[in-house]
């Protein structure tokens, strides 16, 4: 197989891949996110993000997307069980891949691009803040994780406001904060029982899911795959 081929071949496989991701995380959203744990959720709600890793690593993409990527797919194995124990595992997963995040994006923006637009960073502050009456008091034992969790998901909300020149990795970002959100209101200020909790789980899967995408499409690669 000569050069020309191989890189038609692995743009094929990212493609393919990118795809198969998008529709499994579809398939999750309509089925599964809101379903008990099973065997057959946790296989299924593993498959984006694995999928997403593979197409920027096959096609030669950035290394800590990769990584955040895979994170962000152990987080979800571990959140589609119950129990304590998982939802921490999961918690420092997506720590993990936040902080993958924060790294790229801060490689790209640097102080300069954090500080572009200080509205929108002072919202995101006020917002990490407001978390100390809303949502910390409700945490119990779990508060300094939460606490710490709430740094980093604010801190690549802050990075990625300096992606001015990549639109749909900021929207991206964003998008996963706001997930992030709605899983707090649910664990911590939602009852089981509520009518909210389906629309919710949807709503989150949706966000989380299209957010990650759309920083893979962003700043995946050297090159963002597609520009708005």
């Amino acid at each position: 197989m000569g050069v020309v081929e191989e890189i038609m071949l692995r743009q094929s496989v990212r493609f393919g891949l990118l795809l198969a991701g998008g529709g499994a995380a579809l398939i999750y959203a309509l089925w599964f996110c809101y379903r008990g744990a099973s065997g057959l959720k946790t296989l299924v709600k593993a498959i984006p993000m694995l999928a997403f890793a593979v197409a920027v690593w096959v096609s030669f993409g950035h290394p800590l997307i990769t990584l955040a990527l895979l994170a962000s797919a152990l987080g979800d194995i571990a959140l589609s069980r119950s129990g304590e124990r998982a939802f921490l595992v999961g918690l420092i997963s997506f720590a993990v891949a936040h902080l993958f995040y924060i790294l790229r994006f801060w490689g790209l923006v640097g102080l300069e691009g954090v500080i572009a637009l200080p509205w929108a960073a002072g919202l995101v502050i006020i917002f990490a803040l407001s978390t100390e009456r809303w949502l910390i008091p409700h945490t119990g034992d779990l508060k300094v994780p939460v606490r710490i969790y709430v740094g980093l998901i604010s801190l690549m909300g802050l990075t990625a406001l300096g992606l001015t020149a990549v639109p749909v990795a900021v929207i991206g970002a964003f998008a996963f904060m706001a997930s992030d959100t709605i899983l707090a209101i649910q664990l911590f200020r939602m009852t089981e029982a509520s009518r909210l909790q389906i629309p919710a789980s949807i709503l989150l899967w949706l966000l989380y899911a299209g957010g990650q995408l759309a920083i893979v499409i962003g700043v995946g690669w050297t090159e963002p795959l597609f520009h708005l």
